[in-house]
Order: C-alpha cells, then structure tokens, then sequence
C-alpha cells in the first residue's frame, strides 16, 4: 500500500543519498540500491517499508498493512528533512488486490 509521497524539485536520482543517509541515522537494517530505480527497504521486527521510484518519479512509502506502525515512523523520520505528502488512508497499489 502507498503510504507517502516525498516532494522535491531535483530528479530522484539525486535524492537516493540524501533519503538514504537519513534513513540509515535512524533505523539499523536497511537495504538499498540504484538502478534506474531508487529503492529503500527499512526492517524492523518482521515489519518491511519500501521508499522507491518504481511507480513514480518521485519516491513512495509503501507497505503492507501488517507494517503500517514502521511506515508511520519512517514517515514521522522523513518529514523532518523531506516534505512529505501523506496520503489521508493508505491506497492500494496497481498490483495489489483489494
């Protein structure tokens, strides 16, 4: 599900490092790359959060319901360097079922 959106004017190339370094000060396991797509995985007790580009060109929090509680922090982490559009409910993503 699609949590956020983080706003910016640069391409989200150039932001990966900036996300990254922020993400990587406050949680402890994070996996990361850049490929043509940006993608951000924070875990934390079983809980995944994904901060990518892969259906935007802009970087997305997404998750699956079970980790809404990391989603909100990873959220809460970014919006203090980022602007960040939160969504009003979580929507589901084209591949998803409803």
């Amino acid at each position: 599900m699609l949590y956020a959106e983080l706003r910016y004017d640069q391409h989200y190339s150039d932001m990966h490092d900036p996300i990254l370094a922020v993400v990587q000060a406050r949680f402890d396991n994070v996996e990361h790359g850049h490929q043509g797509d940006s993608w951000i995985w924070i875990h934390r007790n079983g809980q995944k959060v994904a901060i990518d580009t892969f259906s935007s060109m802009l970087h997305e929090v997404k998750a699956d319901a079970a980790s809404a509680e990391l989603a909100a922090d990873v959220i809460e982490v970014l919006s203090v360097r980022f602007e960040v559009r939160v969504l009003p409910e979580p929507e589901l993503e084209p591949h998803e079922d409803g």
